[in-house]
Order: C-alpha cells, then structure tokens, then sequence
C-alpha cells in the first residue's frame, strides 16, 4: 500500500484527498465552483503539507481524466503533472465515469448482482457522456456520447436493473421510464472516493507518461454527431 495525492477538477466540484494504505487521511472540497483555479492549488499545497508534517511520503498522484470539463481538467491535470515534476512521482489517471461508480457501490450495498451501472456526465441538452458498467467496474458498454431517448439503454434495461447517476442523469429521468430504470441522486465525482481505483492503477504498474498524458475532455456536438475524441469545449 501506498500515500496518494488525489485531484479532481472534472466538473464544478473541485476536490484533493490524500490517502495511506486506501484509508483517505486529508479530504479537502469546494462544491460551489467552478472555482477551480482559486482553490485547486491550495487544497493540494495543504495536503502535501499535511504529508510532511506527519512524515509520510507521497508515492503517487492520482488525477481524475474525465470525460470533463475542458478548463477544470486543464487545471487539475496542469496541477498534477507539476507536482509529479516537481517530486518525481509517477502520474495515475482514474476515468471520472469509474470514479462516479464508487459511492455507488460503497453506500448502496443492496445493489442486485445482476445491476448495471451507467454513471453519465452532462454534454448539454439532451446529451451526456456515458459508459456501462457491471458491479466489479467491468465494462459492459464502453464511454460514448449519447443523445438520451427513450430507448437509448433498452437492451441494457431489458435484461437488467440498470442504475444512472452523476450530473447528467436528473434531465435523463423524465425520458428514460423502464421499469427497470433506477436514479441515484447526489452522486458527485470527488476526489475521497479516487482511493481504491489509483491504488489498482499504482499496483498494476499503470503510469502515465507526465510529459504527454492528455485527459479526456467533454466534446461538442455538431447536427447531433460527436466530434473525435480529440479536443474539446471551454466550459
């Protein structure tokens, strides 16, 4: 097990933690944002500051890599690449859609082990930014742009219980009516909840490469088509 710094800056919530051994030991965030620039750096000058005066070295930084925001996951991603550089640390990416998946599983644990998980990120009117996922983070779906209809997630609806949550569920609910359909409200991707993916991530090996990791941005949509996975907005 492992110290790491964790940062996410992927929607208008700005959050860092600090975890050791998985348990999250400095938590600081800001949910009234965008404040992302004001904020982002001092939380984490207060977490690595909390680290040295308990003398605990930090292994890692964990960053959330979206899909987000395009100037909140500029920021987080700026911010963590510079402490990497600064420490020499190895640089974790944990995907926002998996990290949404986390409160989930820990706070309802009366989930059926047949549900699915379809966290989704606001894309703007009818839009979000989605991925399937069973209960062990096993992708069933992977993260595609969605214009959300009626029967946008039938076959998964069919089959299964289906759970939707983050920022772009709520427009959702009116529309997406199966019976099989479940809404979880509250759901915000913070950085407390980054612990158990980063310390996968750490253990496996999976680093980025500071000087060229690139997170994923939200997209927009041109006569209801998605651009290429490259570039993005400036919200």
């Amino acid at each position: 097990m492992s110290c790491i710094l964790h940062i996410e800056t992927s929607t208008k919530a700005c959050s860092v933690a600090l975890s050791e051994n998985g348990s999250i030991i400095f938590h600081k965030e800001d949910l009234e944002g965008p404040n992302h620039a004001v904020v982002c750096g001092v939380f984490a000058d207060e977490a690595l500051s909390f680290a040295n005066s308990h003398a605990i070295p930090v292994d890692a930084v964990a960053v959330s890599e979206g899909p987000g925001s395009y100037t909140g996951l500029r920021i987080g991603v700026s911010l963590a690449k510079g402490i990497c550089y600064g420490r020499d640390l190895p640089l974790l990416s944990v995907s926002t859609l998996k990290l949404l998946c986390v409160p989930v599983l820990i706070e309802h644990e009366e989930l059926p082990e047949d549900a699915l998980l379809v966290p989704m990120i606001d894309a703007r009117r009818m839009e979000v930014y989605s991925a399937v996922y069973d209960r062990s983070l096993q992708e069933v779906r992977p993260v595609g742009a969605d214009i959300v209809e009626a029967d946008t997630y039938l076959p998964y609806l069919e089959a299964h219980p289906v759970y939707f949550f983050g920022n772009g569920a709520a427009k959702c609910q009116s529309i997406i009516r199966h019976p099989n359909a479940r809404f979880i409200d509250g759901i915000l991707p913070l950085a407390k909840w980054m612990s158990p993916l980063a310390e996968r991530a750490l253990h496996l090996g999976e680093k980025q490469d500071v000087a060229y990791f690139e997170p994923f941005y939200l997209k927009e949509f041109i006569a209801g088509t998605p651009r290429s996975p490259l570039g993005g907005t400036q919200d």
